[in-house]
């Protein structure tokens, strides 16, 4: 089977021009250059008056889904669970998201729970924000629980499965559609399962229901032979666009998109490949855009720990992971926000995710946030900005990979489609 591998050295332009041009005729390449030379021109000269009829269609009266961006008020989630979650396998895409300083772990309990007392807390954490949620006004929707342990096999692979913790990783709602996510590790392959019951019962109140292309995950999505060893060789090979998975077949985590009504930004990462980014970008035109951003990022894998957009106009932006096209923003008037270093102290276990989880909020509407109770200076940065903040406690919950907006799926915000970069 064909194995394709990055250029060495190249930018992520090339290696997406590279692939693209000898694999599929040039078919791709012009997209690429384009969406890299500039984000507001993606869709100069697509059919306005066909994008406007469609995109003002109403969503069925009955449909309990509806969302078109970050913010706009909350009305139902999707919480995950922690229940039953196991440790992956230690496989190279694991490795390659993963930090040094815990490869150990995974080579010991990979394929068995996580620690009992720690995952007993994060079921607690995670209960409390559910209860919260629900004083706030918001329904709340759980995904089944499913014994993960249990060892699977395709003509591909083998594995065990990991959680059903992440909702925002695998599901991603456009409008009154809810997108399934293929995902890229082999531990995540079956992980749609828990969501099921919940996706039929909104695809049956009048959701429209898409699954994308479930990738072989065979050992050609993803380079064998992946240098990693330090931060230094993350921060080159991002530099290079050199990603352990290749473009054997498209795949993508939905946590690496971003809403923001008419405009959706995505990021090329350990775990989103550029087949699966132009898979969505025809799938949602000529109704969305959707851009590719990137930034200095030693390890990309999502994009809401990162580039957080809060408001109409309002993004949270990492000061360690500087966005390449932040002007892009800027000169659309929006106003870009550093947020303060995180408070979480070195010795809490951080499995699968940094510290910058203190940024990953979930809005409840433009004037609430949902943040870290244990962060108190991502709190007053909020309150400076006049917005309140709901104080919950997830720091157990956060070791298992994510903060608030990680943990939830917005199923419906009380709003209509608009464009917020023109």
């Amino acid at each position: 089977m064909l194995r394709v591998r990055c250029l060495r050295g190249g930018s992520r332009g090339a290696e997406a021009a590279h692939y693209i041009g000898s694999r599929l005729r040039g078919v791709f390449t012009g997209w690429v250059q384009r969406t890299f030379q500039s984000t507001q021109a993606a869709t100069a000269s697509q059919n306005t008056c066909a994008a406007d009829d469609k995109a003002t269609s109403p969503v069925p009266k009955d449909c309990l889904v509806c969302s078109y961006n970050e913010w706009d008020p909350l009305e139902e989630v999707i919480v995950g669970r922690a229940e039953n979650a196991c440790v992956p396998p230690f496989s190279v895409e694991v490795k390659a998201n993963t930090y040094e300083k815990y490869w150990g772990f995974y080579q010991k309990f990979g394929g068995q729970g996580f620690p009992k007392d720690h995952l007993k807390k994060a079921v607690a954490e995670i209960e409390e924000m559910c209860n919260i949620l629900k004083k706030e006004g918001v329904i709340v929707k759980r995904p089944d629980p499913i014994d993960w342990s249990v060892k699977y096999k395709t003509p591909d692979f083998e594995s065990t499965g990991m959680y059903a913790a992440m909702p925002r990783d695998i599901l991603l709602v456009v409008g009154n559609e809810i997108i399934e996510a293929p995902m890229a590790w082999r531990a995540r392959f079956f992980e749609y399962r828990a969501y099921r019951r919940l996706i039929k019962d909104y695809f049956n109140s009048g959701a429209k229901w898409t699954t994308a292309p479930k990738p072989t995950m065979a050992d050609e999505l993803y380079d064998q032979n992946y240098p990693i060893h330090s931060v230094e060789d993350r921060h080159k090979l991002a530099a290079q666009g050199k990603f352990v998975t290749t473009e054997f077949e498209p795949c993508f985590d939905a946590a690496d998109f971003i809403r923001a009504g008419r405009d959706i930004f995505v990021q090329r990462s350990q775990v989103t490949n550029y087949m699966g980014i132009e898979w969505m970008r025809r799938h949602l035109a000529p109704d969305y855009r959707v851009h590719i951003i990137s930034f200095k990022d030693p390890n990309p894998m999502h994009i809401d720990a990162t580039f957080n957009i809060i408001g109409p106009g309002l993004v949270l932006s990492n000061p360690d992971r500087p966005c390449h096209q932040i002007e892009l923003f800027k000169k659309a008037g929006w106003t870009v926000i550093q947020p303060p270093v995180p408070l979480i102290p070195d010795d809490h276990p951080l499995w699968m995710s940094s510290k910058w989880l203190s940024m990953n909020v979930l809005m409840l509407d433009e004037k609430r946030v949902m943040v870290d109770a244990n962060e108190t200076s991502i709190q007053k940065m909020f309150e400076k900005l006049g917005i309140s903040t709901i104080k919950v406690n997830i720091r157990h919950a956060n070791s298992l990979g994510g903060g608030f907006h990680c943990w939830t799926c917005d199923i419906r915000r009380r709003g209509t489609l608009q464009s917020y970069l023109d």
